[in-house]
């Protein structure tokens, strides 16, 4: 099958792929640099670069949906629905992401062939790992399209639906533990020059014998290498759920780096111990006021060149506000070095927040107690905890979070906090 078919979405696309060509030494050292023209791709259109791409992704075995059989829907969102399946054959419990078909002319989502090819590099115990692809058979219910599954192995809970529960409590080792294996995640992303662009509670999820891995690599992307002579590579702001977006992306930074993620893991990190987000906006206008209102007014001696960013001077910015987040956190944590290290992700300015790195250096995991294993704790819960699930059962109140590409703004807002109308959707 050529490329072409595949961008298609042909019935074709159910075989397996016939069996690569023998690699020699040769061949591997002569292999084409495939080229990549980001304003062609970025149209999905179907050039010879887009080919080129589609041609060096080495997909998983695809298999028939009918293969695996429903239990429960366990996700919802912008990008589809999720579901806990158990494989007909094996009887193993997956989880089948559902890829959302934007346009159903272009067929196979080239966001999805981007996700598929980014979690084939990221083999790491802290990562989600994509078992392989699967589809539903093109009928008259379906209006003569196949649907895809990503299928990955199931883990039985996301961190928001434990933080949900109050009957899970993490004591600090617990924490420790928890954090170390997020940030050795999140470190073996960003040596990978991939960027996560989605860091939420919702999307840690954590398995029945304690081991964390981070999920929905639908947002993500590789980070661009500037060539010389060439401007900075440029990126859309328009990812990362809002309540854990970072102050450069809502003042509509387009040339931006690992330090969003690191933003996201601060905030999962103060939300094990107050249990819901630090800084729940309901619009771009607002969630800058609450962060100004946590980490101190924005300004170029608090960020330095901010004041270059585009949307600067052009939104309501608090003045004359502290920075108060070991003020407001130290009732919630009692812990000296956990503060200090959410102070330090925390960081407003993005070229002084600590990265993955240095955070698993730092005193937080190497003073008593030690980082400790979650496993005990999650061999006592006896079903499976999702934000989704926690939202809609008879619970305490649980805020829903506002999607990434959130398009609301306040009444004082002089223009939306992120503008533009280029989403790098492909490579």
């Amino acid at each position: 099958m050529d490329a072409k078919s595949l961008v298609g979405a042909s019935s074709s696309f159910l075989l397996p792929p016939p069996p690569p060509p023998p690699t020699t030494a040769a061949s591997s050292e002569h292999r084409p640099t495939v080229s990549y023209r980001p304003e062609e791709l970025d149209q999905q259109k179907v050039t010879q670069p887009l080919i080129n791409y589609v041609e060096n992704v080495h997909f998983p075995y695809i298999n028939d949906f009918n293969n695996y059989e429903r239990i429960v829907k366990i996700g919802q969102g912008t990008f589809g629905e999720v579901i806990k399946a158990k494989c007909k054959k094996t009887g193993k419990i997956v989880a089948l992401k559902k890829i959302l078909m934007e346009n159903e002319k272009e067929g196979f989502p080239i966001t999805a062939l981007r996700e598929v090819k980014l979690l084939q590099r990221l083999k790491h115990p802290n990562i989600t790992e994509l078992l392989e692809i699967c589809s539903s058979k093109a009928t008259s219910y379906n209006r003569g399209r196949s649907t895809f599954y990503l299928v990955f192995k199931f883990c039985e809970h996301d961190l928001a639906g434990l933080l949900h529960s109050e009957s899970v409590k993490f004591q600090l080792p617990e924490i420790k533990g928890l954090m170390k294996q997020l940030l050795n995640g999140l470190y073996k992303i960003h040596m990978s020059k991939i960027l996560h662009r989605d860091m939420k509670s919702a999307n840690v999820l954590i398995s029945k014998d304690g081991v964390l891995k981070l999920a929905d690599f639908g947002l993500a992307r590789p980070l661009i290498k500037a060539l010389p002579g060439q401007p900075d590579p440029c990126y859309t702001n328009r990812v990362v759920t809002l309540w854990y977006r970072p102050p450069e992306l809502l003042l509509g930074d387009r040339h931006y780096g690992i330090a969003i993620d690191n933003w996201g893991a601060g905030c999962i990190m103060a939300e094990l111990w107050t249990r819901s987000p630090i800084m729940q906006g309901e619009t771009e206008q607002q969630q800058l006021t609450l962060i100004s209102q946590l980490c101190g007014s924005i300004n170029p001696t608090t960020y330095e060149d901010c004041d270059k960013l585009p949307l600067y001077g052009k939104i309501d910015l608090p003045a004359g506000l502290r920075r108060r987040v070991i003020e407001r956190l130290q009732s919630y944590v009692k812990d000296a070095a956990a503060l200090d290290l959410i102070d330090n992700l925390l960081a407003l300015d993005p070229k002084k927040r600590i990265d993955a790195d240095r955070a698993l250096n730092h005193r937080f995991f190497w003073t008593d107690p030690m980082p400790g294993e979650l496993k005990r704790l999650m061999s006592t819960l006896h079903q499976s905890m999702f934000e989704y699930t926690a939202t809609r059962g008879p619970k305490r109140p649980h805020p829903q979070q506002p999607p990434p590409a959130a398009h609301s703004h306040g009444q004082n807002a002089k223009v939306p906090a992120s503008q533009g109308h280029m989403f790098d959707r492909v490579f």
